[in-house]
This record gives C-alpha cells, sequence and structure tokens, in this order.
C-alpha cells in the first residue's frame, strides 16, 4: 500500500553529474547463481580490480544484507522475493550515486531478477550468471549448508528443496569451474570496457 503523503523529492546532484565527477559509468552487476558457485568471492575480487582502476564500486553481499537490513525476513517463498526487492532498490541507490555495485545473491527465481531490472535503465542492469555446476558447488559446500540440508536441517534450500531457474538470457557468463576468479573477474571488466561502461 502506498501512502499518500510521501512525495518523491528529486536530488539536486544528477546521476550523470555523479558519473562525470567519478569518470565511469554506473550500474548494477546482479550475481546469481547456486550456493557455492563463488559469486561473493568473485564479486570481491572484482570490487578489487575496481578499486586498483580507481573506479567507485560496492558489494552487496547476501549474507551480510541478511545481517542488517534484511536481518527480518526468512527464507519463505515471499521473504525471499522480498529479500531481492529490497536489494534492488538499495542497488538502484547506489547506481544514482555514480557507483558500480555488485550484488551477490543465489536470486533462484527470474521472475525476481526480471523485476529488479525493470527499476534501472537501460544497460544498468547486468545479469551475471555465476555457472558451475551443481555437485561442484555442493562438493565446494563451503559454508556447510549442503551437508545440513541434505540431512533435513535447512528446509527450502536452493538445488536441494527448493528450485533454481538459471538466467534465460544473462549479459555474462562466467564459469567458475573452468576459470579462476581473477580471471573471470577480468573477464567481467573486459566486458565493462567493451560496453563502455568504464
Amino acid at each position: 500500500m502506498v501512502n499518500q503523503n510521501i512525495v518523491m523529492h528529486p536530488t539536486s546532484i544528477t546521476k550523470k553529474k555523479r558519473q562525470e565527477i567519478n569518470r565511469h559509468k554506473s550500474c548494477v552487476l546482479w550475481f546469481t547463481g547456486y550456493s557455492g558457485s563463488g559469486k561473493s568471492t568473485l564479486a570481491n575480487e572484482l570490487d578489487r580490480q575496481l578499486y586498483d582502476l580507481k573506479i567507485s564500486s560496492y558489494v552487496l553481499d547476501g549474507d551480510n544484507i541478511r545481517h542488517g537490513l534484511n536481518h527480518d525476513l526468512g527464507f519463505s517463498a515471499n521473504d525471499r522475493i522480498e529479500n531481492i526487492r529490497r536489494v534492488g532498490e538499495v542497488a538502484k541507490l547506489f547506481v544514482d550515486s555514480g557507483t558500480i555495485v555488485m550484488t551477490a545473491f543465489i536470486s533462484p527465481f527470474q521472475k525476481d531478477r526480471d523485476q529488479v531490472r525493470q527499476l534501472f535503465e537501460d544497460h544498468e542492469f547486468i545479469e551475471v550468471f555465476v555457472d558451475c555446476p551443481f555437485e561442484i558447488c555442493e562438493q565446494r559446500d563451503p559454508k556447510g549448508l549442503y551437508r545440513k540440508a541434505r540431512k533435513g536441517e535447512i528446509k527450502d534450500f536452493t538445488g536441494i528443496d527448493s528450485p533454481y531457474e538459471p538466467p534465460l538470457n544473462p549479459e555474462l557468463t562466467v564459469e567458475t569451474e573452468k576459470h579462476s576468479i581473477k580471471e573471470a573477474a577480468n573477464q567481467i571488466i573486459q566486458y565493462l570496457g567493451q560496453i563502455g561502461m568504464i
């Protein structure tokens, strides 16, 4: 429900002006993939490489967001939708500030990712499919979540008893089974250069 007493106020400094002072455009790189595919590791490596290039960037990580902004949400279907909606809104604020923002969330459903895409102007939402075979992700199991899910200690876990819908037409696919995290980040840097983002 929209409160009729709330009015959007335009900012005095535009996104374009902020991009000009940063000397690069702004966008969200929306990393999606199974738990253990390398989303957070890749986002942080890319953040480091962008920092070295003096590019304004920031990582919104799924676990970190759930410790703060979304600490009130669980993992029900509705809570997952709300989690992604909130992250999309925060990512939009970062893009409006002239920053390149990376989001590292499983975000398993195409519909939710498409709804977030609608918040952005053309070319500002870059869906990055962190493609890694499910079996490899489960073998890696960096947080021990797959083991817990197999034991029934975690319900509705993506890939075990809840589906994952791979992106239909991602702007970019990186294969973390075949490439190192540094190589994958380099691929993204090259892509950002090719489309004139940096």
